[in-house]
């Protein structure tokens, strides 16, 4: 089977540092290659991703109307060019538009908030050669609602490159790994660390102007270098593993309807418990009192704190492997591409 890979054009693939989906198509692209797919690309032009064919954006990020035209029409170019089975896009409906009324099957993946009339636009146009993913059941229930063909395929982490960690020491800290911003919760992590005397590593990248970083600057920062709060930065993949696998549970404690959260499926992968808030995708992630805890404001987060020594980190990796490694979930993918070729698509 050959399968075009679309990606939005703003990070390379896999990214450097943060880029969530660039890393998820990387390890598609490995593993359907691995299962004898021939697979193209088309990213950001810094993508180093070993696919069989690519073709860069013309415009990467796209800055006005034209550009997202041209970018659509690179997306046909490559279809004529690499003549695949399936195209299967993690980019913008905006872009499968010269294809919608082809009879190419094509496969359109959302990792974000979705719904409305382009939706139900696009599948009257596309009929049954087009077909709907959600990186998790809420996500795909929210699109559903608009019309079309919808599935909920988990996004998933390379648990290979994740190192387990069976244990950790008694003092381990406490770990926020997301970005710095009141919806993810970095001021309530605080504030339970803070109320049951433990150390907290906050990691992520934080806004340079605006709101957040008035957050930032008036909430956050403050906190810093005191009473065991610190501050490490963005990390990469090694400084990540090591985080993850070193700490007693990773809290994020969200504020919002979390789409998915890539970032809780990698600290399974390392055996770290999670204390995050029952929003969004999470309960579809996260076994309340199996991997972590869910938590709806800081005196549950404190009980939660106390309780992870029930938590068995086995079974947190197990969760990962079993749910969302590339094993478990690119067979869904390949059975989706099969539906769509042979036309199964009710």
């Amino acid at each position: 089977m050959k399968i075009l890979l679309p990606v939005d054009p703003f990070l390379p693939v896999p990214p450097t540092l943060y880029g969530g989906i660039e890393r998820i198509v990387a390890g598609l692209i490995a593993a359907l290659r691995s299962g004898g797919h021939e697979v193209g690309l088309i990213a950001h032009r810094d993508s180093s991703a070993a696919a069989d064919f690519f073709m860069a954006w013309p415009h990467a990020p796209p800055s006005s109307a034209a550009a997202h035209l041209l970018n659509a029409l690179t997306l046909r170019k490559a279809v004529q060019r690499f003549e695949p089975s399936i195209v299967h896009s993690f980019s913008r409906l905006l872009y499968l538009v010269p294809l919608l009324a082809s009879r190419m099957p094509k496969l359109m993946s959302y990792q974000r908030f979705t719904g409305g009339r382009q939706i139900s636009l696009a599948a009257a146009v596309a009929g049954r050669s087009l077909m709907f993913t959600g990186c998790s059941r809420f996500i795909a229930v929210m699109g559903a609602k608009s019309g079309g063909t919808w599935r909920a395929i988990p996004n998933f982490v390379d648990t290979d490159s994740y190192r387990f960690q069976p244990r950790v020491a008694a003092d381990a800290p406490l770990v926020f790994l997301s970005r710095i911003e009141p919806i993810k919760g970095a001021h309530l992590a605080i504030a339970v660390a803070r109320k049951t005397g433990r150390r907290l590593v906050l990691a992520g990248n934080y806004a340079e102007q605006g709101a957040e970083r008035e957050y930032w600057d008036e909430v956050i920062g403050p906190q810093l270098g005191r009473n065991g709060i610190e501050y490490v930065g963005p990390v990469d993949d090694k400084a990540k593993n090591e985080l993850l696998g070193s700490s007693a549970a990773m809290i994020v404690p969200i504020q919002w309807d979390e789409p998915f959260g890539i970032v809780f499926a990698e600290a399974l992968a390392c055996g770290t418990p999670v204390i995050t808030c029952p929003r969004g995708a999470l309960p579809e992630i996260v076994r309340h009192g199996v991997e972590g805890y869910f938590i709806h404001d800081v005196e549950d987060g404190c009980r939660a704190v106390t309780e992870l020594g029930a938590i068995d980190r086995g079974a947190c990796r197990m969760r990962a492997e079993q749910a969302f490694s590339a094993a478990a979930v690119v067979p869904q993918y390949e059975a989706l591409y099969q539906e769509l070729l042979h036309g199964a698509v009710l």
